[in-house]
This record gives structure tokens, sequence and C-alpha cells, in this order.
């Protein structure tokens, strides 16, 4: 069977194409059509999963969305009607756009693909978020814990997967949630917006800061939140203004707590101990509230694994402390945690409940987009101006741009397919020296155009992993394979790490696989017999405000646009520039209606 799976109209928009329970392609649209977070139909997606896939529309068995609109709408309502008047401005906004398009996901489906109304499913949001980690997982039993702002009307749900590989039975169900208002999610989402930052975009710059800061502010954030034994919480309303308010999403009370916010794009927010102090602190309570949630699903369904999705599941320092501290013996987390994986996770999920015979599948790369051929990248050199040489395979690329990195150049990195998720792992790569504390600086004021403060993650052979990183379990274990979990660098390593460690001590580890990523760990392996650290700087190859490059004429763009000193597209590596460079950057395309901060 044929399988789609979608997600859009609220952020990162995405397409999953499943083909007999096996994943064969998945992008979210914002990686084609240029546009950070894109939320609109993803048609870009949509026809790359099928050509990818060597199919037409026709030869889809279903569609299927990866939430319920209705039951989205009869909360919005409800939440409306309890807080009026006051959310009078947010009921205009939300019924403007509701009216508009949102409840017609299924003849907008039917009109982009041209496939009949019984080819349309749903999904519940959180159902697909779990669906996204356990259909992908190695495990045949474990618990799910998906954690995020809101679907339709939960924010976290704990529930408990179960398979008997090809051909058996299958089980997923979601047996308690965390009901909206009360969520995790829009908790730190306030306070990525009271920091300044924006919603649903920021919220890794807030975990970013916090290592500058101590937890002082704690207990005041603890008093906003009822807690319970069973991981489950409530939040005390009058601190926020996310369920009234489509402006802003905390309240006077909270500002008289903590202070003036900060207003988005003014000053660093580094260099103001209180927003360090800030940032500290909701990050600690994070990973209180996680870890609650965690060890509920350990004692309600008795498995020593987990399987974690949710846009909470991408903030790493939580998974580091969950990892050793919430009593699982493994943990499988979703590379693409968010919204665009619960495209992924609603096509798994009705592949498996529709053809009973689904294959089994383990995600052990997350390269599922697009990849390009050289002729696409030599074409794209040759129009920029830039000068090239063609490498003599794979480790003649990597003997050079190794070379490179070591003498203090910045290559941007683009092979093979891209990455599933929001993380650059090797395929969409911006790379340095890991080894000079002054180049974190460098790449982030000449390259990224971003703040200084903001730490870059370490990519290095597997192997070698533990001997320099205090790894909460084996170097091969997935979340450090998908950079999802944070590492203290050991002490006696962190003068030959300096520009990947953060002010912490920690690290955002990739531990790269030489059976999954072997073009990518030979790159690592080289770095270590010329250098003596078998590892890179790793970072996604993008500027700031701009999504993750796709194309080559991506690539050369963003090359150009930047301080980079080399570029190796496929076989090809360019090591200087044009005298009068030209760029064609892609212009971004307007969203016909402003995003949403908060799901409505």
């Amino acid at each position: 069977m044929n399988i789609l799976g979608v997600s859009f109209d609220y952020h990162d928009a995405a397409a999953a194409l499943v083909v007999d329970g096996v994943p064969v392609a998945a992008a979210p649209e914002e990686r084609f059509s240029r546009l950070k977070h894109d939320r609109r139909l993803p048609a870009r997606s949509i026809a790359f999963c099928l050509e990818r896939a060597g199919l037409t529309a026709g030869d889809l068995d279903a569609v299927v969305f990866y939430e319920k609109p209705f039951r989205k709408l009869t909360r919005i309502l409800a939440g409306a009607v309890s807080t009026f008047p006051s959310s009078g401005a947010l009921f205009r906004r939300a019924m403007g756009a509701w009216i508009d398009e949102r409840l017609w996901v299924g003849p907008r489906l039917e009109a982009a693909l041209g496939v009949a109304p019984e080819k349309i499913l749903y999904c519940e949001h959180h159902l697909s978020h779990a669906a996204s980690a356990f259909l992908c997982s190695p495990f045949d039993d474990a618990a799910t814990l998906t954690v995020d702002g809101v679907g339709e009307w939960a924010t976290a749900a704990i529930g408990r997967g179960r398979r008997a590989g090809p051909g058996g039975p299958f089980d997923l169900s979601l047996d308690v949630e965390l009901r909206y208002p009360h969520s995790l999610g829009l908790l730190y989402s306030a306070f990525t917006a009271y920091l300044g930052f924006e919603v649903n975009e920021g919220e890794y710059k807030v975990m970013g800061l916090a290592p500058y800061g101590a937890p002082r502010y704690a207990g005041a954030i603890r008093a906003m939140i009822e807690p319970f034994a069973d991981g489950s919480f409530r939040l005390d309303l009058g601190w926020f203004a996310f369920h009234r308010d489509p402006a802003r999403s905390f309240s006077k009370k909270f500002e008289d707590a903590f202070g003036p916010a900060r207003a988005p794009g003014s000053g660093d927010p580094a260099a103001d101990q209180r927003l360090c102090d800030v940032a500290a602190s909701v990050q600690l309570v994070c990973e209180e509230l996680m870890l609650g949630l965690a060890r509920e699903a350990r004692r309600r369904t008795g498995s020593p694994r987990l399987c974690l999705a949710g846009g909470v599941a991408l903030n790493a320092v939580s998974n580091e402390r969950l990892l050793r501290e919430a009593g699982f013996d493994s943990v499988w987390i979703q590379p693409a945690g968010g919204d665009a994986g619960g495209a992924l996770g609603a096509a798994l999920y009705a592949a498996h409940a529709l053809e009973k015979t689904a294959s089994r599948y383990e995600m052990k790369g997350a390269d599922l987009g697009a990849e390009h051929p050289a002729a696409s990248a030599s074409e794209a050199l040759k129009a920029a101006g830039l000068a090239f040489v063609e490498t003599r395979g794979e480790d003649d690329l990597c003997e050079r741009v190794s070379g490179l990195l070591a003498g203090g150049k910045v290559v941007g990195w683009h092979q093979g397919r891209s990455e599933w998720g929001p993380r650059a792992l090797g395929q969409r790569s911006i790379l340095a020296d890991p080894r000079a504390a002054g180049m974190k600086d460098t790449v982030n004021a000449k390259i990224k155009f971003r703040e200084l403060y903001r730490p870059f993650a370490p990519s290095i052979c597997a192997a070698a992993a533990a001997d320099w990183f205090d790894l909460a379990g084996p170097p091969a274990a997935q979340p450090y394979r998908f950079m999802l979990a944070t590492a203290r660098t050991r002490e006696d390593r962190r003068g030959r790490l300096a520009a990947v460690t953060h002010v912490d001590g920690s690290s955002r580890v990739q531990a790269v696989d030489p059976a999954q990523s072997p073009l990518f760990h030979r790159l690592a392996d080289a770095m270590g017999r010329v250098t003596g650290v078998p590892a890179v700087l790793n970072t996604s190859f993008n500027l700031k405000g701009e999504p993750i490059v796709e194309t080559p004429a991506d690539a050369v763009a963003t090359f150009l646009a930047s301080g980079m000193d080399a570029l190796a597209i496929g076989p090809f590596l360019a090591t200087s520039r044009p005298e009068n460079p030209s760029p064609r950057r892609q212009t971004w395309e307007s969203s016909t209606t402003p995003p949403d901060a908060w799901g409505w």
C-alpha cells in the first residue's frame, strides 16, 4: 500500500510517503519553498515524495492528515467561551483562519491531489507523534511519551506500543493525556516569548542561553505549577495570556515577578544576567516536569523502553537527564519531533492499521529527503562563476576537506539525501575545526550571522565518542546518532574541543556511525588523522532566519552570502570566490496569513 502522510496549517508543514510500511521519502515544505517554518499545504514536499517513489497521486491508497481538525476546533471554541470576553480578539482571529481554510482540510487535499474523498483519513495529533517514534524504533514493546504545545486537546500523552514483527499483531494506544491549557510546551514557549525570541523557533535559543545563568527563579516558576504525584500538573493561568490573547503569551503578573520582557532583537541576552537566570530557571523546571512524565510512563507501562516525540522531545538538555534519571534501559527519540514528524507518524500508523502485513521498519538513519545529481552541482557552481575541482573519489574529498578544516577554514558540505528533522547530520552542514575556541565566534558572527552565545555541536566517530564525552548510554544509542541529547565533554579533553564545548561543559553530541553515514564518518576519521581529534564542528547549512539548504543552487547562494571559505557539493570542491559574485538567492514567498504562535 502507498500511504501519504501530511501535516500543515500550523507550522513546519511536511509530507511523508510510506510504501508497504516502509518510509521512502519525507521532507518539510520549507526546504523547497525557502520559507522558514512554512505552514501551507506541502505541495512541493508531496511532489518530491511521489517523484522519489516513482508514483502519481492516483497510486495512493490513502492520504492521512496528522490530526483531527474538528476536535481541535471544539477545543478552540470551548476555550474562547470559557474566557470570554477577554478572548474576543483571539476568537475572531481563530475563526477567520478556520472559516477560510482549516475546516476544509479534506477538500483541499482532494483538490490538490485529485484523490477521492474516501481516501482522506485523519489521525489524532499525539497518536501521530507516538507512531512516529514507536513505529520507527527497534522495539517490540515500549512506553510512548509525547509532549508538545497542544494538539486537539492533549498537550502530553502516555501510551504503549506492541508489535510482533512482520505480519504479527500491531497495537499502539494512548492511555492517559494531559489536556490544554496545562502544557509544558506552552509554558516553555511563554518564556521563549518573554526572553524576546520567536515562539516555535526560539526555544532552542532559550536552551542555549540557560547555561549562562543560575536557576534562581526556579522557585517562582514552580509556584505557577500545581504538580501531582502521577507526573501531571496544572498551570496557574493567572500568569499567562496564551489562552485568551492572540498576541501575548504571558500576563502583567508574569512581568511583575521576573522584570520587563526583552524586546525582540534588542541587545545581547547573554549580557543580561537576569535574562540568563530566567532561561536557566525555566530549563530546569522543564527538565523536572519531563522527568515526572517519563517516570509515570515507566510506572504505568512497566516497560524498560521509551519512545519519545513531540516538540519538547527536541530539548537535548532535558533528554540527557531523561536518559540518566528516568529509569529506562533504552530510549528512542523521533528526530523530527515537532509537527513535521506527525506527517510520518500518521502515514506509518495508517499503514499498519490498514495493512496487517506491513513491513517492519527501523529508522537507523535520517536521510529521507531529496538528493541531487552531480550534474546539478556542477551547473550551480558554473552559473555562479565559482572555480572548482572534481575530486578523485570520497577519500580524496575527505582528505582535502579535512586539510582545509585543520587549517582554520570553514566549509559548506552538501552531500547525499537531506536529513529528516531540524538537525544537520552530515548531509547539509557547515563544518569547521572543533579545537580552537575562537572558531565558535567566527562561525556565529561571520558565517551564520547569529548570536555569539549560541553553541555548536561536535560530530565525532562513534567508536571514539565515549573517550571524549561522558555519555549517558552507549555511543551507538539512537539519541546520540541523531544529535538529540547533550553530554559532558570530559575534563581532560575540553581544551581540544573548545569550539564545541558550551560554557557549562556540555556538548550536543552526534556519534557518527560508519554504517549509516559512511562519507561523513570518513571525514571525521580523516580529521582524526590530521589533528588527533576525530570530530568536526557541525552546524546546519543555512543563515540566520533561513531554512536549511536543499538544492545545490541553495548551497551556492548561501555560500556566496556568507563568509565560508570553501564549498563541497558531491564530488566537487570550490575554494575560491568569483571577483564579482552575483548570487541568485531565492526570494522567500509570503504566507497569506500570519503564522500561529499557539496552534490556533
